[in-house]
């Protein structure tokens, strides 16, 4: 039998390291996507994940990239798939479809209405990130996997995020991926709760290199996360000079990883946004210290 995410997880070979891309717009983003595959498969990622569109046309670019990547790559390739914004009999054909292309891992989550605002359950659909695990682990062999909040979800608290996180695992997912964070208390905090519950899935620290000022608020924004007061203001000292900027982010995120991992993350997850230089500068300090 193929060893699983869970497998790799749990083995006591150090932790893992995995990459998440996004699919491409275009056949300009498509030879970005493969010439960044092609430079970190030589780091050997433990596995890839790709991101599932919000829209029926970016839905078939998801299968399209992961049919790519798993063209190219022996690397295990995970599949993302969320329920917004699609009917029940919609979300089974993705699964479908994901199996048709091999793919055994899936990332089950709720995602985001196309439009913003809160989130509405389609009027045939399935209404909670829960509901997907069980439907992904009713129709076939899959290993799955979803999300943790550290900084908590916008639409709930932490306790509430630490209670749902254990209903996934119940409804059988076997592994939990962070969204991005910049405090590793956060992270060690969100596993304490989940622990003290009787969570025991492992939970692998998402990671976002930080190499250009405007990430400063967008990408706090878009999961709720704050910097910690320190964090952002060495990088606001530096916005005006790109060269600088980019050094002193690299910087931070390293000893971000470096806290988490000696804190007890299994592994970490890059979200590379389909570029390679920074995931692999970081990797390849971590690694030298190992």
């Amino acid at each position: 039998m193929p060893e699983t995410i869970v497998d790799r997880l749990r083995s006591s070979d150090g932790p893992t390291f995995s990459v998440e891309f996004f699919p491409p717009s275009d056949d300009a983003g498509v030879l970005q996507l493969i010439g960044t595959v092609d430079q970190l498969q030589g780091l050997q990622p433990d596995w890839v994940s790709v991101t599932y569109g919000a829209t029926g046309a970016s839905r078939y670019k998801t299968f399209s990239a992961v049919g790519a990547i798993r063209g190219q790559t022996a690397v295990s390739t995970m599949g993302h798939l969320t329920i917004a914004g699609q009917s029940a009999a919609e979300v089974v054909r993705a699964i479908q479809a994901y199996e048709r292309l091999g793919v055994t891992h899936i990332l089950a989550l709720r995602g985001d209405p196309p439009s913003g605002g809160r989130f509405a359950p389609h009027p045939e659909g399935l209404r909670t990130a829960t509901d997907l695990v069980r439907l992904v682990k009713s129709l076939g062999d899959f290993t799955v996997g979803v999300a943790a909040f550290p900084d908590g979800h916008p639409e709930g608290d932490l306790d509430l995020d630490a209670r749902i996180l254990l209903a996934k695992e119940q409804a059988g997912a076997e592994f939990a991926i962070t969204q991005l964070f910049f405090d590793p208390a956060a992270y060690v905090s969100l596993v304490g709760r989940f622990r003290a519950l009787g969570g025991t899935m492992p939970i692998i620290a998402g990671i976002m290199p930080v190499t250009v000022p405007s990430q400063i608020e967008r990408f706090a924004g878009l999961s709720g996360s704050a910097m910690p007061a320190d964090f952002e203001a060495r990088l606001r000292a530096v916005a005006d000079d790109k060269a600088a900027f980019r050094a002193v982010g690299i910087d931070l995120v390293t000893q971000l990883c470096r806290d988490v991992l000696d804190a007890g993350a299994p592994g970490l997850q890059f979200f590379t946004l389909n570029r390679s230089t920074a995931t692999a500068e970081i990797l390849g300090r971590l690694r030298a210290e190992a």
